[in-house]
């Protein structure tokens, strides 16, 4: 049933060219079809189904088609890793190009666009090349320095805003450029939107704003070296520093401001993991005792408390600032009392981490 329906959805595309509602429904039906299922976007990829879509989205004169057919070709994608590999070509990433730099491409082009990219790009080393080779991820890096104007930090709603949705796809999209896996290349090409970044995070503190941008920082900079010293140089880990004093303030009123704050230590965590020297930065912000009254959020899963606990062993690992700051408000007894506690195999281990530096210190 599922392979006729696809037989007759496409053959329904192909003599619907002048009825654009009609391919939009066929494009609906398809998608539905193939969403979450491999083996039926595997077989409109035998079919022919993929190639033609592609087609489609470029020479169509109607705008709906053009997103229909963009969608769908990014479900299928995400469905089936043939689909990826077949459509991972420089020519596609040309044609995404292309949709997102003409000046009558509206915004949920632009976003259909986008997504196809990221669903590209996932997972998929050569994919993370393409978006490189092509200058795709340059064209990226401007999205995301400009599709925010300041004035937007103001909205009531930036949920439901197109400029901030395609904003937030583009975070996501340039997540996937360097992680999973990890990509050297494409993270030293991504630090240079760090200023912006960092400016944005000065600017507003609005969960919309900072859980995408932390999340972008966070895997930008995860074990590189140069990057990490990059940021740190423009003030970077200073802002994440007075980011995090800011959400600690507000952490006692409001739950949310609480989640954000574990967000913005594990992206601090990201920073100064594999250089912990950097961690001397945080001193001046007492991140630490900051750090141990976030720790004491009775809310908090073990997952979150882990984060805090590396965090805390990474900024005492070598910074005496730190070490004190964690023995002068009580960070030992917290430590033992998580280590005779808990359970979770994980959590004692960060928890003794943090105890062999405060031995380190005391020898």
């Amino acid at each position: 049933d599922m392979k006729t329906d696809l037989n007759l959805l496409l053959e329904c595309l192909k003599y619907q060219m002048d009825c654009p509602l009609s391919q939009k429904e066929a494009l609906i039906t398809i998608y539905s079809i193939c969403q979450q299922n491999s083996e039926a976007s595997e077989y409109f990829r035998e079919i022919g189904g993929l190639m033609f879509l592609n087609d489609l989205a470029k020479s169509s004169v109607h705008c709906i088609v053009k997103e229909a057919a963009l969608l769908t070709l990014g479900f299928i994608i995400e469905s089936n890793v043939y689909c990826q590999q077949t459509l991972c070509t420089s020519a596609l990433f040309e044609d995404l190009i292309l949709f997102l730099i003409k000046k009558d491409s509206g915004v949920n082009l632009k976003r259909m666009s986008v997504y196809v990219i990221l669903v590209l790009v996932s997972n998929n080393k050569d994919g993370q090349t393409c978006v490189r080779d092509t200058g795709c991820i340059s064209l990226l890096l401007q999205l995301f320095r400009t599709t925010l104007s300041t004035s937007e930090n103001g909205l009531s709603d930036e949920t439901t805003d197109p400029c901030y949705q395609l904003w937030s796809s583009v975070c996501s999209t340039l997540c996937a450029c360097v992680n999973n896996p990890q990509n050297e290349d494409n993270q030293n090409i991504c630090c240079s939107v760090f200023p912006y970044a960092k400016e944005r995070l000065e600017s507003c503190t609005k969960p919309e704003i900072v859980r995408p941008i932390c999340s972008f920082l966070g895997l930008t900079v995860a074990n590189n070296l140069y990057v990490q010293k990059y940021f740190v140089s423009i003030g970077g880990l200073d802002t994440l520093a007075k980011v995090l004093l800011e959400l600690m303030h507000d952490s006692c009123l409001s739950h949310s401001s609480m989640k954000l704050a574990v967000v913005v230590t594990k992206t601090l965590d990201a920073c100064i993991a594999n250089n912990s020297a950097m961690g001397v930065v945080l001193a001046k912000y007492h991140t630490v005792s900051e750090l141990l009254k976030l720790l004491s959020n009775e809310t908090l899963s073990t997952g979150e408390k882990i984060s805090i606990i590396l965090t805390i062993g990474h900024c005492t690992e070598v910074c005496e600032e730190n070490q004190c700051d964690l023995l002068q408000n009580n960070g030992l007894p917290l430590m033992i009392q998580v280590l005779t506690e808990s359970q979770d195999e994980e959590l004692i281990k960060a928890a003794t981490f943090v105890l062999q530096n405060c031995k380190q210190m005391s020898k």
